[in-house]
């Protein structure tokens, strides 16, 4: 059998761009597309295609997911056999106050993808969930069979309903979907609203940086390359036994921090002496997450394990090149 095509959704967003990249250098077809929206400067989304991508050959189609003609139109050109469905509207604090964006990316769109998926005879669907499914737990690790029926953001409820929708497919057409529940991922050409980023920013501006939930929070920061290595290995790994064949994933590097160790860790690397102001929680923000990374490691061979004080400090050498503009 020849080796599918495979389309990447959300190919200039983070992850995206690192899991497009890394299939094309395993000698992959690979096609992406992105909706290029503003929620960020998509000047970094035009970047990463142009010094991620490019490089590898992997084209990134303008797609809008939630538009179901351009999506069919999408599929019928390029004709995939594995999808990775990266595309997202990301972010718990920003769905506090634009839920319609939500709705229309997290759960029109993925009914898009779904359908296409369907009706193309898609191998296998590889599509992202979140950490965020696990609600307000306090009893770690997360493992994937706990309930995770009380999301607190609408981020997290879309989600959830991403990984029913998915089972329900491969339940009716036998659609082979595997839902990749990733958990706080960080590192270089990663999102200016995430923690690495926009922390950075402050630091080096001099300025206060709030902090909430007064730093006792505790996020299992996760790597970029342990992300794609995780993405990468599933997206080729054997069929399920089971019925239907849909598999749900933790990817997280099992070893959460306060909030307040990550800015320490950060400042550490960066050179500089940290300015904070204490908060309470925001409308939305889990008190930890914590990942069993067991049926990763049985399924596929392998666990994330960088260090967070390495990711950092690549992610700073980073941060510097881009600031300095050495990225044109």
């Amino acid at each position: 059998m020849p080796d599918p095509v495979i389309l990447v959704t959300g190919a200039a967003g983070f992850i995206g761009s690192f899991v497009a990249a890394r299939l094309a250098e395993q000698g992959h077809t690979v096609h992406g597309c992105d909706n290029f929206n503003d929620y960020y400067d998509p000047a970094l989304k035009r970047a990463r295609v142009a010094h991620l991508l490019a490089p590898c050959g992997v084209r990134c189609d303008a797609v809008e997911l939630a538009d179901a003609a351009a999506v069919r139109a999408l599929f019928e050109a390029v004709k995939p056999g594995v999808v990775v469905h990266l595309a997202a509207q990301a972010g718990v604090r920003y769905s506090i106050n634009h839920p319609e964006t939500y709705v229309q990316s997290n759960l029109v769109g993925f009914a898009n993808v779904l359908e296409a998926c369907r009706r193309h005879r898609v191998q296998h669907l590889v599509y992202a969930s979140s950490s965020s499914v696990y609600g307000d737990r306090t009893d770690p690790p997360f493992r994937e069979t706990q309930n995770t029926d009380a999301p607190v953001s609408l981020y997290a409820a879309t989600k959830k309903a991403n990984e029913l929708m998915a089972h329900t497919y491969s339940h009716l057409y036998g659609l082979r979907a595997t839902g990749l529940r990733f958990f706080t991922v960080y590192g270089p050409w990663g999102r200016p609203d995430m923690a690495a980023f926009s922390f950075a920013e402050k630091l080096l501006a001099g300025e206060a940086l709030p902090v909430f939930g007064h730093g006792k929070l505790q996020r299992d920061f996760t790597y970029i390359d342990d992300i794609v290595e995780g993405v990468v290995r599933v997206a080729f790994a054997s069929p399920p036994p089971a019925t239907p064949p849909h598999e749900v994933f933790n990817i997280g590097n099992h070893a959460p921090v306060t909030v307040l160790e990550f800015v320490e860790t950060l400042a550490s690397a960066l050179g500089v002496q940290p300015k904070l102001q204490m908060l309470g929680p925001q409308p939305g923000d889990v008190t930890m997450t914590c990942a069993d990374v067991t049926r990763l490691r049985e399924r596929v061979g392998f666990e994330p394990s960088t260090p967070l004080s390495e990711g950092l400090r690549r992610f700073v050498a980073w941060l510097r090149q881009w600031k300095a503009g050495g990225f044109g």
